[in-house]
C-alpha cells in the first residue's frame, strides 16, 4: 500500500509481549467475527468455519464448534485443533470439511493467520457462474489480480487431498471462488480475512445486480491496479474491520466471555 495513505494517528495492529495476550486477542477477534457473520446473515445451518492460527503453536488453530450457531459463539466456546485433526482444547466436535480445507491452507501458507469460508448467499450464487469478479467498483478492486477460481465441484470437501488441491489453486492470493460452493478468504489476521469475506460477498451481490440491470462498465486495468494498491493491502483489510469489531462488542459484550 502507498504509505502516503496511512495518516498519522490511524490505529495500527497491536504487538504483544506475552503469547497468552496475543492468543486471547486472536480468540476475541475470532468470536467477534462469528457474531458479525450471524449479523450479516452469512450463517447457513451448520456450514461455515473461520480459523485462526495459535501464536505459540503455529501448527494448531482455533475454530468454531461444529453445529453451534455463529450468533451464540463466545471466546470460551472455541476449539483448538492440530493439523492431524486432534482436538486439544474444547469439548465439542469440529466440522470435518472445515478441517480438511483449513488445515491444508494453514500448512501451505505460513503467512496465513486466519481463513474464512461460509455459504453466504451472494458468494455461493456468484460461484455458480464459474467466473472471477470483474473490477466494477472501487471495493471490488481489492481483489483485482488477487483471487483465484477452483473451476469444478466434487462434493463436500471431506478428504485432505481435496483441501490440498484447493490450497494449491489459491496460491498466494487473498481469496478464491469455489465453483458451486462459495467464497474463501485468507489474511494476516482474523480482522483482515473476515473483512475480505464481507466485502467480497458484497462485491458478488453488486456484480449480480449490475449484470441483471444491464451491461456494467469495468474499471480500466491500470486504474483497477492503482485502486488495488489503495484498498487491497493487508493493512486496509485489518483497518476496515475495526469499526465492525467495536460495534459488535458494544452490542454483544458476552462474546468476550
Amino acid at each position: 500500500m502507498d504509505e502516503r495513505l496511512i495518516k498519522p494517528g490511524l490505529p495500527q495492529p497491536p504487538t504483544f509481549d506475552r503469547l497468552s495476550d496475543e492468543r486471547l486477542y486472536r480468540k476475541q477477534r475470532l468470536a467477534a467475527a462469528f457474531r458479525l457473520f450471524a449479523h450479516f446473515g452469512f450463517d447457513e445451518g451448520v456450514a461455515g468455519h473461520i480459523t485462526v492460527r495459535d501464536p505459540e503453536f503455529p501448527e494448531r488453530f482455533w475454530v468454531n464448534p461444529f453445529g453451534m450457531y455463529f450468533g451464540h459463539i463466545r471466546v470460551s466456546d472455541l476449539v483448538l485443533v492440530n493439523h492431524q485433526g486432534e482436538i486439544l482444547e474444547g469439548d465439542r466436535p469440529i466440522n470435518a470439511a472445515g478441517f480438511a480445507i483449513h488445515s491444508q491452507i494453514h500448512k501451505a501458507r505460513p503467512d496465513v493467520i486466519a481463513a474464512v469460508h461460509t455459504h453466504s448467499l451472494y458468494g455461493k450464487t456468484w460461484s455458480t457462474l464459474g467466473r472471477l469478479l470483474d473490477p466494477l467498483t472501487q471495493d471490488a478492486c481489492a481483489f483485482y489480480g488477487d483471487h483465484a477460481l477452483l473451476d469444478d465441484y466434487t462434493g463436500v470437501v471431506l478428504d485432505v487431498s481435496e483441501g490440498e488441491r484447493l490450497a494449491r489453486t489459491l496460491g498466494n492470493a487473498k481469496a478464491i471462488v469455489l465453483r458451486n460452493h462459495g467464497l474463501l478468504t485468507v489474511g494476516h489476521s482474523v480482522d483482515e480475512a473476515s473483512w475480505w469475506f464481507i466485502t467480497m460477498d458484497r462485491s458478488c451481490q453488486s456484480q449480480l445486480m449490475a449484470e441483471a440491470a444491464g451491461e456494467p462498465i469495468s474499471i480500466a486495468p491500470e486504474i483497477a491496479q492503482l485502486t488495488y494498491s489503495q484498498v487491497g493491502s493487508h493493512y486496509m483489510g485489518w483497518f476496515s474491520f475495526q469499526s465492525l469489531y467495536e460495534m459488535i462488542v458494544r452490542q454483544q459484550p458476552d462474546l468476550l466471555e
